[in-house]
């Protein structure tokens, strides 16, 4: 049985195990599992047995160690991490300086006395659905290697989906924390806009977060990483209670909850649609929640959303002089992103897109005057080929208004908070997630409603020895 962070730590806290054994135990399992899946694309051991032996020093001298003691955990390659080189999976950022400082949310996560071990795996630059590059190759699922994790979070979710770690960092910009939860069975949340604070300036979209194997993991550490920082305007201030408290205690019996199998718009597979439905019908009736029939069909965020995100991103690059000149040097993924707007650029009108998503921000707003939460399918299908573009078609049908993960971006857009947590698992045995959206702000909700999944129906994981 793979050691969860909450034990772990608590274990080191206690004594019953040193944080060295913690790190040496993740490493074997890298050293076994990591070669076929390529989760992990960045090591170091020395560095991380260093900081296990000052925690078992001040454990041994009676002093406090912290909330995430001697937990090993993976660092998505997006965030600075000290001593690790960023290079969001890019073959142009490969000579990256080494980092001498982390970000906030990781040096958060380091105070709490969790141990870095290595960098995970993504898509490059984040801008796929599969964790793939030309940088750092292909990364596998653990419930089978010839599918993707998901993206753009995809190696962190394969290295906790394995066992390897028991918790490792994701960002979420239209749902590249909650894609991979669901390919993998994983818990991921992406929290309220805010409530990890940034350090790379302002962000519409993007929030940080972490994938779980369990509820109480996914709570201690959002108790660890959130928080006000003077270093990110937008951060939010403090909750004022504590998360893994309120997974147990918070009432939420009558909250009312709207389900939408594809809001409307999203083309979903039939198997996905009818798992993501049961798992949503359990939980209104073990939570004591009350069904909402409120009609919501909000506009389709999907083109609207790619062609904001594409027109920021294809601006820095030719900032950073990767473009027009590098794009033969860019992962296929991106040079398709690339191509269909160069196709297209004459239909694109930035500010009308804009307009679109200020509607659809209004549109969410008055849903949540009506409801609390609203459930979906975390995905639109199972998990697909490990280097294959998005399924074109899913049931026969076109998927342009969302390809595999339609439902991630409102919540991005809206800056509402969402989680996915594991739903159950189609005929061929693959994991599909639920996604559950509350009203801004209201993180404690969605983690007290998937700990009540999680008690109610005990979560299968990847059969990995």
């Amino acid at each position: 049985m793979i050691r969860s962070a909450v034990a772990t730590a608590d274990m080191v806290r206690r004594g019953e195990l040193t944080a060295l054994q913690s790190v040496r135990e993740a490493f074997q399992r890298i050293e076994r599992l990591n070669g076929p899946l390529n989760a992990f694309v960045q090591l170091d051991q020395a560095s991380a047995e260093r900081a296990a032996q000052a925690i078992d020093a001040r454990v041994e001298r009676g002093e406090a160690v912290g909330p995430l003691a001697g937990v090993p955990i993976g660092v998505k390659d997006m965030e600075d991490c000290k001593g690790f080189r960023v290079m969001q999976a890019s073959w142009f950022l490969r000579n990256s300086p080494i980092c001498e400082s982390d970000w906030h949310h990781i040096a958060r996560l380091r105070a709490a006395d969790a141990i870095p071990v290595g960098m995970t795996a993504m898509s490059e630059f984040g801008m796929d659905g599969a964790s793939w590059s030309r940088l750092w190759g292909i990364t596998r699922n653990p419930w089978n290697h010839a599918l993707t994790p998901g993206g753009s979070s995809g190696g962190s979710s394969a290295a906790v989906a394995a066992g390897m770690v028991p918790l490792a960092t994701g960002t979420d910009g239209g749902g590249s924390i909650r894609e991979p939860a669901a390919f993998t069975g994983l818990v991921g949340l992406k929290p309220s806009h805010g409530r990890i604070p940034r350090q790379d300036g302002f962000a519409n979209f993007a929030a940080l977060g972490a994938l779980t194997r369990t509820v109480a993991d996914c709570a201690r550490h959002l108790d660890v990483a959130a928080g006000p920082h003077d270093g990110d305007r937008q951060s939010l201030p403090a909750f004022g209670d504590r998360y893994e408290n309120l997974i147990e205690t918070l009432d939420v019996r009558g909250l009312r909850a709207l389900w939408s199998g594809n809001l409307g718009y999203a083309v979903v597979d039939p198997e996905v649609e009818t798992i993501a439905r049961a798992a949503a019908e359990r939980l209104i009736r073990s939570a004591g929640l009350v069904r909402s029939t409120v009609p919501f069909s909000p506009i389709c965020p999907y083109q609207h959303w790619g062609i904001v995100m594409m027109s920021n991103l294809e601006a820095d690059w030719t900032r950073q002089g990767i473009l027009p000149g590098g794009f033969d040097q860019l992962s296929e993924p991106v040079q398709r992103l690339l191509e269909l707007m160069r196709t297209h650029r004459h239909e694109i009108d930035l500010d009308a897109s804009w307009k679109q998503l200020h509607i659809l921000e209004q549109q969410v707003a008055g849903l949540f005057g009506q409801v609390d939460l609203l459930m979906t399918p975390a995905t639109a299908c199972p998990p697909y080929g490990a280097d294959s573009p998005v399924p074109a078609l899913i049931d026969g049908r076109d998927t342009s208004n969302g390809g595999a993960q339609p439902f991630g971006m409102l919540a991005n857009i809206c800056w509402n908070p969402a989680i996915s947590i594991p739903a159950g698992l189609t005929s061929s045995g693959l994991p599909v997630g639920l996604q559950i959206v509350a009203r801004r702000h209201r993180d404690d909700i969605l983690l007290r409603l998937a700990r009540i999944a999680e008690l109610e129906s005990p979560w299968t994981f990847a059969d990995l020895a």
